[in-house]
């Protein structure tokens, strides 16, 4: 099992930090949410002048065995058919990040078809999907502590090239079951308050979806975050968990995306508490489970556009949000250095 050393973030700069943001030109806490996060993203960095650098999105693709048991609507190859989109620059976060600077990565993770050494999808294959939970456990530990592996090294890579923002988003049908049941395992909750629509199910498909993966559940007896991503994961789940952990290692800011994205911040948080220190929520999914999740980490998202699509939309869409905290704070003028008289105690 791979170690990751994450050091909870420090508050000492905190009271400075406020300081300098109550005393910008405006009433104290005008700036509401914004200024929340400019004092998260400054405690994380351990300055009163952060800066957000080369910004990435990693987006982990990868199929799940659980599709063949008929809970999702769209076929299993709509997988492989989004990640050539990803790569001819068509989906919807290809849009977004293109709109607001930040660089794209595809990868990979545990796709059922081959993309024959394409230059802009990263091989991290694990294997052509995982096995079908409804009947024996989707990967095996090793497979697990491998993605695990795979997604820290890149983050590591990515880092090197001076990035120290990153969010990750995902590709994979069905993989709404296997976000749910790590819900309903890590959070204790039942099973049918985890599970939703996914890609759009009619309410008679959503009660043969948790019929179906309550008959799963109930097959094992695993608690250990481990074994319950061993269980129930999936391969690009495993690696954003890994990638989650290692970006929280090298103090990084973590964009949290959505439902599958939450999904892996759990067993990361499961496996290493400290690493919720580095995330900022970018957004509430309209996936059912989501709000729970969200009340669980005791997170308040900077966005509600009832979304659910995935891929990271949620993160890109949050980031100019976030570079205007950070842009106030270094940027907007104080009381004394504008020369404006500040309110009266």
């Amino acid at each position: 099992m791979l170690n990751f050393n994450i050091q909870p973030v420090k508050k000492e700069l905190a009271a400075e930090i406020n300081h300098k943001i109550d005393f910008k030109t405006k009433p104290a806490g005008a700036l509401g949410d914004l200024e929340q996060i400019a004092l998260k993203v400054s405690m994380i960095q351990e300055t009163l002048s952060p800066e957000l650098t080369k910004p990435h999105l990693v987006v982990f693709a990868a199929d799940h065995g659980i599709a063949q048991s008929g809970v999702s609507k769209y076929p299993q190859e709509v997988t492989y058919q989004m990640v050539l989109n990803f790569v001819q620059g068509g989906a919807a976060i290809n849009v977004f990040s293109r709109q607001h600077g930040i660089s794209l990565k595809v990868v990979d993770a545990g796709v059922k078809g081959d993309f024959n050494g394409m230059p802009a999808v990263i091989d991290q294959k694990i294997a052509h999907g995982t096995e079908n939970f409804a009947e024996q456990p989707a990967m095996t530990l090793e497979q697990a502590e491998l993605a695990l592996l795979k997604g820290a090294e890149l983050v590591a890579q990515i880092a090197e090239s001076g990035c120290n923002v990153i969010g990750f988003g995902e590709m994979g049908i069905a993989n709404t079951s296997s976000a749910a049941v790590i819900m309903h395992k890590v959070m204790g909750i039942p099973l049918d308050g985890c599970v939703g629509r996914g890609t759009g199910l009619s309410d008679e498909q959503l009660d043969g979806k948790i019929k179906i993966l309550q008959h799963a559940v109930e097959k094992y007896t695993v608690s250990s975050p481990m074994e319950v991503l061993r269980t129930f994961g999936g391969f690009e789940i495993a690696q954003m968990t890994g990638a989650m952990l290692k970006a929280a290692e090298m103090k990084m800011i973590i964009l949290i995306d959505g439902f599958i994205a939450t999904s892996a911040l759990l067993i990361a948080q499961a496996l290493v508490h400290e690493v919720r220190d580095y995330c900022l929520f970018c957004h509430q999914s309209d996936e059912s489970g989501h709000r729970l999740m969200l009340d669980y980490l005791n997170a308040q998202p900077i966005l509600k556009l009832n979304m659910r699509l995935g891929e990271g939309t949620g993160a890109a869409l949050a980031y100019p949000i976030i570079q205007s905290a950070v842009n106030f704070l270094n940027e907007m003028a104080s009381f004394e250095s504008a020369g404006v008289s500040n309110s009266t105690p």
